[in-house]
């Protein structure tokens, strides 16, 4: 397991105001550069579900750092054409890729307890999340020990993500969270894709979600009260 490095001694507030001062508006690959020199030593993680457009992301982050480890909270419900693209993508970018898992099996949880939560559900849909996706994703950050987090959120996902920073401290996970895509539009991620030569892969499903709208969790505000406790590592 990493060293932990707590991010509050490495980003303080008004350290933190002063970035998004200087990069709202900026190029993504400006965004990855600044991250990476404001956290080094200390590692930094790049999330992703591997939905579309989730290369955009991987590629800006790797092409910076190729060895920086991908953290992939895999839920176990991901369709097969997901799995695929999953190892297109870890072939083509050289992907230090760090999967983890729930503590059941997708298997394991269906028999127990049936079909999965309905879209209008949002009790049942919170509980899947915290299981199967806010836990994985939890563990993997406890493993991985990083003092940044990039993330692939948009504005242009949903209500919630409107009002999103570049760069925040994530109170949930204790690791600050860097937006590098947050202004882009579906057509400049399109652009980036085709430029780069990359893949992409429409045919995604993510149960905890239920709609595109509704967030999964990792960036809920709910998430902290669900079963996803601020992640304890700097004690």
């Amino acid at each position: 397991m990493t060293q932990p490095v707590d991010p509050r001694a490495r980003f303080r507030a008004d350290d933190i105001a002063a970035a998004n001062a200087r990069l709202n508006g900026a190029e993504p690959a400006e965004i990855v550069a600044w991250a990476l020199a404001a956290a080094a030593p200390a590692t930094a993680v790049v999330s992703t579900n591997f939905r579309p457009y989730e290369a955009v992301l991987l590629h800006l982050c790797t092409s910076a750092q190729p060895d920086l480890p991908v953290l992939w909270a895999d839920h176990g419900y991901n369709r097969p054409a997901t799995y695929r693209h999953v190892a297109v993508l870890e072939a083509q970018l050289h992907l230090n890729l760090h999967a983890f898992v729930p503590r059941r099996t997708a298997a394991h949880r269906d028999a127990v307890e049936g079909p999965l939560p309905e879209p209008d559900d949002e009790a049942g849909l919170r509980r899947f999340s915290a299981e199967f996706k806010l836990e994985p994703f939890r563990r993997g950050l406890q493993t991985l020990a990083p003092a940044v987090w990039f993330t692939a959120l948009r504005r242009a996902q949903s209500p919630e993500r409107a009002g999103t920073d570049v760069v925040a401290f994530d109170e949930t996970f204790g690791v600050v969270k860097v937006c590098p895509v947050l202004h882009w539009s579906d057509a400049e991620m399109e652009a980036y894709l085709q430029a780069h030569g990359l893949p992409n892969e429409w045919d995604y499903w993510d149960p905890a979600k239920a709609d595109e709208k509704r967030e999964c969790g990792l960036h809920a505000h709910w998430a902290k009260e669900h079963g996803a406790k601020k992640t304890e590592r700097f004690v």
